[in-house]
């Protein structure tokens, strides 16, 4: 039997950050289309239930347009059934200009809720089973989880994990009170990128990742993960990548360059070599510690790149190099401004490096900020 495990969907989520009003209201429609690309892949491949993991949306009210596109799904695909627990961020008002309920979705309640799938024609009985977490009951709900250790049991949870409780934080999953509980496959939601691993010698433990990635926090490859039982066993795991666009991060060190063109070079060196998408959002850090007399024009590197990708941004976080020694003798108005800055022992060397930065700068006629 086939299932789908996916979570933080946020699917009516403003994307604003870092794109322009145009690109922002594309990048809010794209997250549902990739939701919806997912349930087509669920339909095509005989996936008969698709286990959301909390944050299904964004925030408590929602647009008609988002809960359209979910209740359509549901509704369309009777003959897959969604469990759905609320995360943090979810929605209210999902259901509320529903006249019933659609049979194919079930809930989660704050106690624990367990769903039984009798699968013969793969030799198996599943159950899922979940809780939402809360203030209340965010400490007690280990002690009353019983599973049946003859069954392939999955429990949904949406928290951070945790090796142990916390009094001070409602999702926090304490995976040390799962472990040795019969679980055969720990669902979890509300960490934005994909993670597997042991839970106990039974067990694994996962989260999945959101569909799509919305700021530079959020980088890599997104998507869901495809479970396949049989014989009372997890037989295949699969994360399948869905997302339109991938955001990516590099860091590029450009200590041996001086000049703008040489800085530009040294970025299409790491970029290319990845060979990322134009539908990529790119943001690249310049690291490393460049020589005071070095000519660099942000400006002129993003000019470079701005079109090859669907969103380019630079970050300079690169330090000043000054080689003290070679003023030490000069005897011109930059020599002596040099000297004047070093010798100040209020200053850290920092700050004395950027202070002469802008000081050569400016009695070289350049433009600085």
């Amino acid at each position: 039997m086939k299932i789908i495990h996916c979570a933080d969907l946020h699917l009516d989520s403003n994307m604003t950050s870092n794109l322009s009003r145009e690109q922002a209201k594309q990048r809010k429609a794209e997250l549902l289309a990739t939701f919806e690309r997912m349930i087509a892949y669920a339909k095509d491949n005989s996936v008969k239930a698709v286990i959301i993991a909390g944050d299904l949306y964004d925030k408590k009210n929602i647009s008609a347009n988002a809960r359209n596109v979910f209740l359509s799904a549901i509704n369309n695909n009777p003959d897959i059934t969604f469990y759905y627990l609320r995360g943090n961020h979810d929605a209210e008002s999902l259901f509320i200009d529903c006249d019933t309920i659609p049979d194919n979705i079930k809930m989660f309640n704050d106690s624990w809720t367990s769903y039984k799938i009798e699968a013969p024609e793969d030799n198996s009985v599943i159950t899922i089973n979940g809780v939402e977490l809360t203030a209340d009951n965010s400490n007690v709900i280990y002690n009353s989880l019983v599973l049946d250790s003859n069954n392939y049991n999955i429990v949904t949870l949406h928290g951070q994990e945790a090796m142990s409780s916390s009094k001070d934080k409602t999702e926090v999953i304490s995976l040390k009170e799962l472990k040795n509980k019969a679980i055969d496959y720990l669902a979890l939601g509300h960490i934005h990128s994909y993670k597997m691993e042991q839970l106990d010698s039974r067990g694994v433990y996962c989260y999945p990742g959101c569909l799509e990635g919305r700021g530079f926090d959020e980088c890599g490859e997104h998507g869901f993960v495809l479970l396949d039982i049989k014989d009372n066993k997890l037989v295949g795991n699969e994360f399948i990548s869905v997302s339109y666009r991938n955001l990516y991060e590099e860091d590029v060190d450009i200590s041996e360059c001086m000049n703008s063109v040489e800085m530009a070079e040294k970025v299409r060196e790491v970029l290319y070599k990845k060979d990322y998408a134009s539908a990529s959002l790119i943001k690249v850090v310049l690291t490393g510690q460049i020589d005071i007399n070095a000519e660099k024009n942000l400006t002129y590197i993003t000019e470079n790149f701005k079109n090859d990708y669907y969103y380019f941004k630079l970050y300079d976080h690169t330090s000043i190099k000054v080689d003290y020694s070679s003023y030490q003798y000069d005897k011109s108005l930059k020599g002596e401004f040099v000297r004047l800055v070093e010798s100040d022992d209020t200053l850290d060397d920092i700050t004395k490096a950027s202070i002469i930065k802008i000081g050569i700068d400016a009695l070289s006629g350049e433009e600085f900020i």
